[in-house]
């Protein structure tokens, strides 16, 4: 006998909430329009948040970024041979001085066999010059500590455009030599593993009117690979002719800022061209380093960094 009353869903399938009909087509409830006070209310909050995140989280929050790159000519004693590049310390009172602490311990940590510092030591004048330096104090590698410096560590104006110490780029290399780093000015270092060589060349900084790659290039052999360290990364047009296997700049900080939708707003266009990261230029590379410090405490997109390279052979 079949029951008098419905069954609550048909035998054998699940029940579903609301009984046993089951409509062939579903169709989701309109969704309205967001108004304009809507959509201003979330452009807001979006933005107030990033906001947010670029002043107290970004600024410190470092990056180690690992690049495996290859070497034409390089001798087979210095395959494997690990460089960190480190640039734009901008050492002031706007700087945790324990933020760039932890800097240089995870650099030594990388256990490099050179250390590459690409300028820009200090941020406003000598008032810092030796406790910037002092910083750097038991920083070591089996290759050395070499330096160039950067704008910041030249000479500054102020708003007037009145030059103000003259000799700042003097103190600050003195200061960075007595705790150890070779600060290269228009000149090069030869390394030698048996009869096998690696050039390091370093030359001033591009707005110092002072840089010179001629006298930083004189009497290389054109066989030996060469690692080049230039503040700006524009200076690569003045090494037209002149061969370098990579060169290591800074400068840009990346821009500091890249907003979505933006962009690297901050930056010029030729500045762009060489914003962060790696180019191939040539028969070689350029390496744009977004800077361990800033000016201004604001980073958006464009974490501080350590670069390790592994140069090989090929």
């Amino acid at each position: 006998m079949k029951p008098h009353y419905p069954l609550p869903h048909p035998p054998g399938e699940p029940h579903r909430p609301g009984g046993g009909h089951r409509p062939d087509h579903f169709h989701a409830p309109p969704q309205a329009t967001p108004s304009a006070r809507t959509r201003f209310a979330r452009f807001l909050g979006r933005n107030w948040a990033r906001l947010g995140y670029g002043y107290r989280i970004e600024p410190t929050w470092l990056e180690v970024n690992h690049i495996a790159l290859t070497i034409r000519d390089l001798a087979p004693s210095f395959h494997g041979t690990k460089i960190a590049h480190l640039s734009d310390f901008h050492f002031g009172e706007h700087l945790p001085l324990g933020y760039l602490e932890g800097a240089l311990e995870r650099t030594a940590a990388e256990k490099p066999d050179l250390i590459a510092l690409t300028g820009d030591f200090v941020d406003r004048g000598p008032k810092h010059v030796r406790a910037a330096a002092k910083l750097f104090a038991g920083l070591k590698a089996p290759l050395g500590v070499v330096a160039v410096l950067g704008n910041h560590d030249f000479s500054v104006h102020n708003a007037r455009g009145i030059r103000r110490h003259p000799e700042l780029h003097r103190h600050v290399a003195d200061a960075l030599g007595d705790q150890g780093i070779r600060v290269l000015r228009n000149e090069s270092v030869r390394h030698e593993r048996g009869s096998e060589g690696l050039i390091v060349a370093g030359i001033d900084d591009l707005w110092s009117r002072e840089s010179d790659p001629l006298a930083a290039m004189k009497d290389m052999c054109p066989d030996t690979p060469r690692i080049v360290l230039a503040h700006n990364p524009q200076s690569v047009e003045q090494f037209e002719g002149h061969r370098f296997d990579l060169m290591l700049s800074g400068h840009t900080h990346g821009g500091q800022v890249n907003w979505p939708g933006l962009g690297r707003v901050l930056l010029g266009t030729k500045a762009k061209r060489w914003a962060a990261g790696l180019y191939p230029h040539g028969p070689g590379h350029v390496y744009v380093n977004k800077g361990v410090g800033f000016g201004w405490r604001f980073r958006f997109g464009v974490r501080p960094e350590i670069a390790v390279f592994t140069l090989n052979g090929g």
